[in-house]
Protein backbone atom coordinates (compact mmCIF):
# COMPACT_ATOMS: atom_id res chain seq x y z
CA UNK A 1 0.00 0.00 0.00
CA UNK A 2 1.32 3.43 -0.91
CA UNK A 3 2.06 5.52 1.94
CA UNK A 4 -0.19 9.02 1.74
CA UNK A 5 2.12 12.24 2.53
CA UNK A 6 0.89 12.53 6.59
CA UNK A 7 1.46 16.48 5.70
CA UNK A 8 -2.44 16.13 4.28
CA UNK A 9 -3.38 16.51 7.92
CA UNK A 10 -1.78 20.20 8.32
CA UNK A 11 -3.40 21.36 5.33
CA UNK A 12 -6.20 22.55 6.66
CA UNK A 13 -8.92 24.81 4.62
CA UNK A 14 -8.43 28.82 4.88
CA UNK A 15 -5.03 28.48 4.22
CA UNK A 16 -3.93 31.81 2.28
CA UNK A 17 -1.31 33.59 0.51
CA UNK A 18 -0.48 36.85 -1.50
CA UNK A 19 2.25 37.03 -4.13
CA UNK A 20 2.96 40.67 -6.17
CA UNK A 21 4.57 40.62 -9.89
CA UNK A 22 4.62 43.88 -11.51
CA UNK A 23 3.91 43.62 -15.39
CA UNK A 24 6.91 44.12 -17.72
CA UNK A 25 6.80 43.72 -20.97
CA UNK A 26 8.66 39.99 -20.67
CA UNK A 27 5.14 38.95 -19.46
CA UNK A 28 2.50 40.83 -21.40
CA UNK A 29 0.63 38.93 -24.03
CA UNK A 30 2.50 40.56 -26.92
CA UNK A 31 5.65 39.03 -25.84
CA UNK A 32 3.81 35.52 -24.66
CA UNK A 33 2.24 34.83 -27.71
CA UNK A 34 -1.34 35.24 -26.24
CA UNK A 35 -2.06 38.29 -27.86
CA UNK A 36 -1.00 41.70 -29.56
CA UNK A 37 -1.11 44.14 -26.95
CA UNK A 38 1.49 45.03 -24.34
CA UNK A 39 -1.12 44.31 -21.56
CA UNK A 40 -0.86 41.39 -18.77
CA UNK A 41 -0.67 38.12 -20.60
CA UNK A 42 -3.80 35.45 -19.50
CA UNK A 43 -0.95 32.71 -19.53
CA UNK A 44 1.50 34.97 -17.13
CA UNK A 45 -1.55 35.80 -14.65
CA UNK A 46 -2.29 31.80 -14.87
CA UNK A 47 1.56 30.95 -13.70
CA UNK A 48 1.30 33.12 -10.88
CA UNK A 49 -2.25 31.59 -9.21
CA UNK A 50 -0.29 29.07 -9.81
CA UNK A 51 2.61 29.70 -7.74
CA UNK A 52 0.15 31.34 -5.51
CA UNK A 53 -0.87 28.49 -4.53
CA UNK A 54 1.89 25.87 -4.58
CA UNK A 55 3.52 28.33 -2.24
CA UNK A 56 0.92 28.09 0.26
CA UNK A 57 0.76 25.03 1.07
CA UNK A 58 4.79 23.99 0.26
CA UNK A 59 5.71 24.72 3.75
CA UNK A 60 3.23 22.09 5.62
CA UNK A 61 4.26 19.25 3.03
CA UNK A 62 7.22 16.81 4.26
CA UNK A 63 10.18 16.89 3.17
CA UNK A 64 10.42 15.21 -0.48
CA UNK A 65 6.58 15.91 -1.69
CA UNK A 66 5.56 18.90 -3.61
CA UNK A 67 2.66 19.41 -5.03
CA UNK A 68 1.40 19.29 -9.19
CA UNK A 69 -1.31 21.51 -10.82
CA UNK A 70 -3.89 19.40 -12.20
CA UNK A 71 -6.59 21.77 -12.78
CA UNK A 72 -7.43 25.63 -13.51
CA UNK A 73 -10.85 27.71 -14.47
CA UNK A 74 -9.87 30.95 -14.65
CA UNK A 75 -11.45 34.20 -16.06
CA UNK A 76 -9.38 37.34 -17.19
CA UNK A 77 -12.18 39.92 -16.78
CA UNK A 78 -9.27 43.37 -16.81
CA UNK A 79 -6.13 44.36 -18.43
CA UNK A 80 -3.53 45.42 -16.71
CA UNK A 81 -1.02 47.55 -18.60
CA UNK A 82 2.93 47.43 -18.37
CA UNK A 83 4.59 49.41 -14.84
CA UNK A 84 1.38 47.90 -12.77
CA UNK A 85 1.55 45.50 -10.07
CA UNK A 86 -0.19 42.25 -9.85
CA UNK A 87 -2.03 40.87 -7.06
CA UNK A 88 -2.47 37.63 -6.42
CA UNK A 89 -4.59 35.77 -3.28
CA UNK A 90 -4.82 32.35 -2.72
CA UNK A 91 -7.59 30.22 0.29
CA UNK A 92 -7.31 26.82 0.18
CA UNK A 93 -11.12 25.77 -0.05
CA UNK A 94 -10.98 21.62 -0.17
CA UNK A 95 -8.75 18.95 0.92
CA UNK A 96 -9.53 15.60 0.08
CA UNK A 97 -7.24 12.88 0.68
CA UNK A 98 -4.62 14.34 -1.77
CA UNK A 99 -6.49 16.50 -3.65
CA UNK A 100 -6.23 20.75 -2.61
CA UNK A 101 -8.49 22.86 -4.31
CA UNK A 102 -7.73 26.49 -4.43
CA UNK A 103 -10.21 29.78 -5.01
CA UNK A 104 -7.64 32.55 -7.05
CA UNK A 105 -8.47 35.90 -7.53
CA UNK A 106 -5.95 38.70 -8.88
CA UNK A 107 -6.06 42.56 -8.48
CA UNK A 108 -3.96 45.36 -10.12
CA UNK A 109 -4.47 49.02 -8.27
CA UNK A 110 -8.18 49.32 -10.21
CA UNK A 111 -9.46 46.32 -9.30
CA UNK A 112 -10.12 42.64 -10.01
CA UNK A 113 -8.68 41.28 -13.04
CA UNK A 114 -8.62 37.87 -12.99
CA UNK A 115 -10.71 34.93 -10.49
CA UNK A 116 -10.87 31.40 -10.84
CA UNK A 117 -10.48 27.97 -9.10
CA UNK A 118 -7.14 25.76 -9.26
CA UNK A 119 -7.01 22.06 -8.23
CA UNK A 120 -3.46 20.36 -7.23
CA UNK A 121 -2.55 17.03 -5.96
CA UNK A 122 0.07 16.17 -3.34
CA UNK A 123 3.01 14.14 -4.73
CA UNK A 124 6.47 12.26 -3.98
CA UNK A 125 8.65 14.45 -5.98
CA UNK A 126 11.25 11.60 -7.22
CA UNK A 127 8.65 9.03 -7.61
CA UNK A 128 6.09 12.03 -9.82
CA UNK A 129 9.85 12.85 -11.58
CA UNK A 130 10.95 9.15 -12.46
CA UNK A 131 7.43 8.36 -13.50
CA UNK A 132 7.81 11.40 -16.10
CA UNK A 133 11.50 10.48 -17.42
CA UNK A 134 10.22 6.76 -18.20
CA UNK A 135 7.99 8.13 -20.73
CA UNK A 136 11.64 9.16 -22.55
CA UNK A 137 12.82 5.63 -22.10
CA UNK A 138 9.79 3.72 -24.19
Amino acid sequence: MEKINTAESALKIGISNELTKEVTKDNTASAMGSGLLDVFATPAMAALMEETCLKSVQPYLEEGSGTVGTGLTITHVSATPIGMQVRCVSKLVEVDGRKLVFDIQAFDDAGLIGQGMHERFIIQNDKFFQKAQNKVRK
